[in-house]
């Protein structure tokens, strides 16, 4: 009897997380660690309920959820616009790649509390490091996925007298989807990384913030939870990206 593949994938996972709390449990036992140094599942699980139940860890999950949202929307929209430019002139390409390839050389942890200094230590600062940090992979991947557009089937749009709106809406965006869902992939999870970075450096919520009070308080079951919850965002907005790629690339499935 053939397994489904989506079944056997679900339990590979569960026992690739069951097999990491096991060892993570050994690793207790065995070191025999403080919970300050390393909790046990068990003591992260309870904590985490207990974040749970009084809201914190809802209200913390929202405010970066938010700004996570916010910073992958400004920077898929501003490396869209910028890359279809790009895509179309080489000569502003050429102007701007030393710019953009020397603002990747700078780790956004460097540059963090300088935009949270300019900018205050409220939303903005955040939205605008996660779309920085979401930027440049978008960008990078709409160029590339719109000059791999056939030159034969550009002819035929202006065989048909289409005007750059319609080559644009019938042609270029729906040839490049593939190549640029690779670039939102990359995004999706970098933008969390963003968020939790503006956060750490300087906040008063959200889940950067939250693994900031645990640190102090040495409450490292909390961290962990702060931790976890952002794995399981990322995840999540990786799920959401493959489902809409999925969706939007369904012709791709169709056989002729």
């Amino acid at each position: 009897m053939k397994v489904n593949g989506t079944a056997a994938k679900r339990w590979s996972v569960a026992a690739a997380l069951m097999l990491f709390l096991l060892v993570w449990q050994g690793l207790v036992w065995a070191l025999r660690l403080p919970a300050f140094i390393l909790p046990s599942p068990m003591q992260v699980a309870q904590r985490f309920l207990r974040a749970l139940s009084d809201g914190s860890l809802l209200r913390h999950t929202a405010a970066t959820l938010v700004e996570v949202l916010s910073g992958l929307l400004a920077g898929i929209t501003a490396a869209a616009l910028l890359g279809y430019l790009l895509s179309k002139s080489s000569l502003l390409e050429n102007i701007l790649q030393p710019f953009l390839v020397a603002s990747q050389a700078i780790p956004t942890v460097a540059i963090a509390p300088l935009l949270v200094i300019w900018f205050g230590p409220g939303i903005f600062s955040k939205v605008l490091i996660c779309a920085l940090i979401v930027f440049f992979p978008v960008l990078v991947n709409m160029v590339v996925g719109l000059r791999a557009v056939p030159e034969n089937l550009r002819d035929v749009m202006r065989a048909m007298r289409a005007d750059r709106w319609q080559t644009l809406r019938l042609l270029e965006i729906p040839a490049a989807l593939p190549v640029l869902f690779g670039g939102l992939r990359v995004g999706a999870t970098l933008s969390v990384i963003g968020a939790v970075v503006g956060e750490l450096v300087g906040a008063d919520r959200g889940l950067g913030f939250l693994i900031n009070v645990g640190r102090g308080q040495y409450d490292t079951a909390l961290v962990f939870v702060g931790v976890i919850t952002l794995v399981f965002l990322a995840l999540s907005l990786y799920g959401l990206v493959l489902f809409a790629e999925k969706r939007l690339l369904r012709w791709q499935e169709v056989e002729i």
